[in-house]
């Protein structure tokens, strides 16, 4: 069945059954191999894409149920200051280390940013609670989300 998505603000046709989990359109079909493929049961957050701003598990989500919505990846979070911001963050204090969960990691760090520019310790812990990192650098995210919101709200300034 085609079915039709807004990605990165790009429309997109790709001929795949409804049930088909967004991930394998997204890396199979598409090559946006940024999204990563972790667990296959929304418990790790590797595959974490934004869906009309929210964080959502791509590896759960039928690309048929998608609908219209406007779909946001890795590759194309950089463009919004927010992601931007992150990025450098994560570059400036050498957040990962094998890398692997990073863009999910980002991916949610940002859908928090967007609703609480200036987060507590526990709020960044709760957003972030569904995203595993098997290298444990979850000290390294927590500062790069505190100097993500600094950076920002100097920018609005």
């Amino acid at each position: 069945m085609e079915i039709e998505l807004s990605i990165n603000g790009g429309d997109h046709t790709v001929d795949v059954d409804e049930d088909t989990p967004l991930l394998w359109v997204l890396r199979d079909l598409l090559g946006l191999t940024g999204t990563k493929f972790g667990c296959g049961m929304a418990l790790c957050g590797a595959c974490t894409v934004h869906v009309e701003g929210q964080p959502v598990r791509s590896c759960v989500t039928p690309a048929g149920a998608l609908g219209v919505a406007k779909i946001t990846t890795i590759e194309a979070i950089g463009r919004t200051p927010i992601g931007r911001q992150l990025q450098r963050a994560w570059t400036s204090l050498e957040v990962p280390q094998c890398g692997y969960c990073q863009s999910g990691q980002i991916m949610a760090a940002a859908a928090l940013l967007a609703i609480r520019p200036r987060p507590t310790d526990a709020e960044i812990d709760q957003a972030m609670s569904g995203n595993v990192c098997r290298c444990g650098t979850y000290a390294r995210i927590k500062a790069a989300i505190h100097q993500a919101a600094r950076e920002l709200a100097g920018n609005k300034t």
